[in-house]
């Protein structure tokens, strides 16, 4: 029986999507692209997911694109052919993870290279194995990157060393990668996902409608001025003072016990 090339796995409210195709290092082809956006859309719709974990099966993260089918075999036209729309979109497994309204961790095991640093990019947080690393190939390939690199990589880490990294096409390893704000945690393999889980279960645990408003927030105000976020978070106050999860929240805390959010 072969081996699908994407695992899905949800349990206490986490999601946990592990790529699979260890023998090629996660690299994505049309199939895992689909089955990846697939995954995350199906995520961020499901009212019992509250925190999705994306990973690699075996040594790898992701290496990014498979060049052998996606730019030099027979899945190339397919691939090209939707950039050449008048309007062309986002890569729409990229548009899925940007989308979730759930939080998104990149739990990085090994290499995240080309598009697979990318993938890391488009999560929330990220964090990285010892064996962890890094690299936007795409310059070497004579392309540019994905919005992972071009848009988001910026953001963590500030527009000099993003344009260092991009331009030159270099490989950082995770302690490199720590320091300079790329991930928030380096951990041993052996820790990678139980650090990850523990994360995702103190999200899972928190009010989901609040967060949503939250995760919202943060997305908004990587382009929006002072006035339009005061006005986001009045509005989304006005919302979230109404729900049964912010009651919850204020009786939990008066009667010191711990809350119960049932996204109400």
């Amino acid at each position: 029986m072969t081996e699908p090339v994407l695992k899905y796995d949800l349990t206490d409210h986490i999601a946990t999507v592990t790529l699979n195709r260890p023998e090629v290092m996660n690299a994505i082809n049309r199939e895992l692209y689909a089955e990846l956006e697939e995954a995350i859309r199906g995520a961020h719709s499901d009212p019992e997911v509250r925190c999705v974990i994306i990973t690699g099966e075996g040594r790898a993260f992701c290496s990014g694109d498979d060049v052998r089918q996606i730019m030099l075999g027979e899945q190339r036209e397919a691939s090209t052919a939707r950039l050449r729309d008048v309007r062309p979109r986002p890569t729409p497994a990229a548009q899925a993870i940007l989308e979730c309204d759930k939080p998104v961790i990149a739990a990085v095991n090994g290499a995240a290279v080309g598009w697979g640093m990318d993938l890391s990019l488009f999560a929330d947080i990220r964090i990285a194995s010892t064996a962890a690393k890094f690299g936007e190939l795409f310059i070497k390939r004579g392309l540019v990157t994905d919005l992972g690199g071009l848009w988001r990589l910026p953001q963590a880490i500030g527009p000099a060393k993003a344009a260092e990294l991009c331009f030159t096409g270099d490989v950082i390893d995770a302690e490199e990668a720590l320091r300079i704000g790329l991930v928030s945690r380096v951990v041993p393999p052996e820790e990678l996902l139980p650090t990850a889980r523990e994360i995702a279960t103190k999200i899972a645990k928190n009010p989901p409608i609040a967060m949503r408003y939250m995760k919202e927030g943060l997305r908004r105000a990587r382009n929006a001025s002072m006035e339009e976020m005061g006005a986001y978070v009045g509005s989304s106050l006005a919302y979230l003072f109404t729900t049964e999860d912010h009651r919850e929240g204020a009786l939990s805390f008066v009667e010191r016990r711990e809350p119960v959010f049932k996204g109400r």
